[in-house]
């Protein structure tokens, strides 16, 4: 024996087997509580459908809908939502220690454009050779990026040495 296929969504029409409803017509208007046979007839005079649209209630609400315009509603407000998600990205900025201003300024102006689109951004600081001998001079450098970026980001892992290079990540306000 087959088991018949799971409908997902609310339950309609003859699918609703409760004794008694609370009936809302079509206009948005409660009719109050009534045996579930009559509020299908209700339904099928008006043409269109019942639907269980609060399940959990005692005894469960249904309202005289077209349910076929009702799904439709429904999946255009899913698709909205799903436009609207803005994904965090990971962006990640490299420096070096010793970086010029300029260099340093043309930098910046990226990561203010990263945190107005909303992303967050890895600052990675390389050391090369004898760099290595001075990581205060990055974690100066990373103390500075800190603190340019203090009202519109704040600090999500702090600078941390990682190898040969220093980490840290900012995420926007």
């Amino acid at each position: 024996m087959q088991t018949p296929p799971v409908k997902d969504g609310p339950r309609t029409n003859q699918d609703i087997r409760v004794p008694r409803v609370l009936l809302i017509d079509q206009n948005g208007e409660k009719q109050g509580e009534m045996p579930t046979s009559a509020a299908l007839e209700a339904a099928e005079e008006a043409g269109l459908d019942l639907v269980e649209i609060v399940p959990n209630a005692n005894p469960p609400v249904c309202k005289i809908m077209d349910y076929g315009k009702f799904r439709f509603q429904e999946q255009k407000k899913k698709n909205e939502a799903r436009k609207r998600q803005k994904v965090v990205e990971l962006k990640e900025i490299k420096l070096r220690p010793n970086i010029d201003t300029h260099d340093y300024e043309v930098k910046a102006k990226a990561m203010h454009r990263f945190f107005e689109a909303g992303d967050k951004v890895k600052v990675t600081l390389r050391f090369r050779g004898r760099e290595m001998a001075h990581p205060e001079l990055g974690m100066k450098l990373l103390l500075k990026v800190k603190e340019d970026f203090d009202e519109v980001a704040k600090v999500e892992y702090e600078p941390k040495m990682e190898g040969r290079q220093m980490i840290m990540i900012l995420a926007p306000r």
